[in-house]
């Protein structure tokens, strides 16, 4: 049975560099960013479901946002990504910290339901699990769920400004002290890099939007396999931010990564 206290963190800015205020645009009618929290909150086990944005003035409109939604809001570092999730999960004293990018918008939240249960079910092997190392999801998909006191432990000794910026690195690269646990799709399939479901260009977000445009009229809660089959019937739409594909953030950071090569032959296996 589970007893933990699980809060779900959505971390959301407007200052993207590359797509200003990306999580306001509007999808169906709403900010994408309201679509996506009505994703995430449709996961059975996602527990209190959080928006962690900056202190910034112009962020102050996510913050409105979520107000005006009855959505749980924290408001922390700027740049500090580590800090800003630690804090969250301190103030809603969490046993377990989901960490959810607010890139994701058509996540599907069967997914994160099945990561947060394997974390459940083998909390006494895992310190820290996801569905990304290594990734075969289509990408947009991204769950990943720790204990509090391994969020806590990256908190204090993590040092390295990516580790600080994209909050779980320091957890996942030091895997002589950390358990580390993965979920692969279970179709035995790999379409992290070959399906592109994340929002960092217009073109992502034209493809998002033409993705709810013609499946959430008729179904809300539309699955991946939903969009898989739209994508069969309607290949087209694939090609709208296709040159984007197997584009990562971690693409800057190579040099960085101690274990980038194990990522690799694990992701080849």
């Amino acid at each position: 049975m589970n007893n933990l206290n699980i809060v779900t963190v959505v971390q959301a800015r407007t200052g993207s560099t590359r797509l200003p205020k990306k999580v306001m645009m509007s999808i169906c009618g709403e900010p994408l960013l309201l679509r996506m929290i009505e994703r995430v909150r449709s996961a059975n086990l996602a527990g209190t479901v959080v928006v962690a944005t900056s202190t910034n003035k112009d962020d102050d409109v996510i913050e409105e946002l979520c107000l005006a939604h009855n959505i749980d809001i924290f408001r922390g570092h700027p740049d500090d990504l580590l800090d800003r999730h630690y804090k969250t999960g301190l103030k809603y004293k969490a046993d377990a910290i989901v960490k959810i990018p607010s890139d994701c918008p058509l996540i599907d939240p069967r997914i994160i339901d099945r990561i947060i249960k394997y974390f459940i079910d083998n909390r006494d092997k895992y310190d820290f699990a996801s569905n990304l190392h290594p990734a075969t999801y289509p990408d947009g998909n991204d769950v990943e769920i720790m204990k509090f006191s391994v969020l806590e432990d990256a908190w204090k000794f993590a040092t390295k400004q990516f580790e600080r910026e994209h909050t779980t690195p320091y957890i996942w690269e030091n895997t002589d002290k950390f358990n580390i646990g993965n979920v692969r799709w279970s179709t035995g399939l790999d379409f992290s890099s070959t399906h592109r479901w994340t929002i960092d260009y217009e073109e992502d977000y034209v493809f998002i939007r033409s993705i709810y445009e013609e499946l959430y009229p008729g179904r809300k809660m539309f699955s991946i396999y939903d969009i898989l089959n739209l994508l069969a019937d309607k290949p087209f739409l694939s090609e709208i931010n296709k040159k984007y594909t197997g584009q990562y953030w971690y693409d800057n950071h190579l040099d960085e990564l101690s274990n980038i090569e194990e990522y690799k032959r694990k992701k080849a296996e």
